[in-house]
């Protein structure tokens, strides 16, 4: 397995047309943008690109679609899951004959197994390429199965290519004892962060970060993890805490508030896909107000 170390990986949304079918011409102005403002990778589809949402031939026509517009200009991550292992596994190996650089899986949709078929269930993901495999782990958005420091280990012991775990749980005494147990077992072995919350990752020893706001604010996203690179975490916290209260903005109008932002800010992304329902024009406009009147967006590019 190639040592890789994804950086600051961009999560694109998922562009749609009025008619809710992949609108292909936005994606390419929107991978374009990431590129253009700091994403050292891409991850795609992840949740905030309404994975769930899309068919498999969607997702598998995304990610070609991605990687040949990219053109190797950084590295392409490839989102895997599935409720059905062997359908997930069937996508890891298409990401890996189109060129993808790494597999991210989470557990699986919907279904809420036990600790050995949760291990079954990512060792036959891992195991169907010879990529880089992270597994992603977000327990608020697939509550019931929880991952422990236990079954990390045995995947490492299983799997050559488990390159370490995408953490979003905010569990601060699991990230902990994962860092401190993997890098025994295997040194090269990374905890990223699946937030925006990277100080407190980094100091846990955190390497990389997947956000899904650098859409809304890269100037401020790309600050925050400069610094924290360079584990001057002190001066990263006013950067964290804009970041924090950027999130909640959009956070506490739920899913479509990532577009709707992103639609305010000029780069209209369309809205979300049924059953996840747009803003109404009110709640969109006070969205607005709110980010303007906040001035986290003061430094940040506005349009394309």
């Amino acid at each position: 397995m190639n040592h890789f170390r994804p950086g600051l990986v961009h999560t694109p949304v998922t562009p749609f047309k009025a008619d809710r079918s992949i609108d292909f011409d936005t994606y390419a102005r929107l991978i374009e943008f990431h590129l253009r403002h700091g994403a050292e990778a891409l991850a795609l589809p992840m949740h905030a690109g309404e994975s769930v949402s899309l068919s498999d031939a969607e997702q598998r026509k995304l990610l070609e679609f991605s990687i040949d517009k990219v053109q190797r200009r950084v590295p392409v991550i490839a989102h895997a899951s599935d409720s059905g292992t062997a359908i997930a596994a069937a996508r890891a190996r298409h990401a890996e004959d189109v060129g993808a650089a790494a597999i991210v899986a989470t557990t699986p949709y919907y279904w809420t197994p036990p600790a050995g078929m949760v291990l079954e269930h990512f060792t036959q993901i891992g195991a169907a390429v010879r990529l880089p495999f992270f597994v992603l782990y977000t327990p608020d958005e697939m509550p019931g199965t929880r991952l422990g420091t236990d079954l990390v280990l045995k995947l490492i012991d299983r799997l050559p290519n488990f390159a370490g775990i995408v953490d979003a749980s905010l569990d601060w005494q699991f990230m902990v004892n994962v860092a401190w147990a993997a890098n025994r077992a295997r040194p090269q072995f990374q905890l990223i962060s699946g937030t925006e919350y990277m100080v407190s990752a980094g100091t846990l020893g955190a390497t990389g970060m997947l956000t899904s706001l650098a859409a809304i604010a890269p100037e401020l996203v790309r600050q925050l993890f400069g610094l924290c690179r360079k584990e001057q975490y002190f001066e990263a916290r006013p950067c964290q805490e804009q970041i924090s209260a950027l999130r909640q903005i959009v956070k506490r109008r739920g899913f479509a508030g990532l577009k709707a932002a992103l639609r305010a800010l000029g780069r209209d992304c369309g809205t979300p896909r049924s059953p996840n329902g747009p803003l109404g024009p009110d709640a969109e406009a006070a969205l607005a107000a709110e980010l303007e009147a906040s001035g986290l967006l003061r430094s940040e590019p506005r349009g394309w």
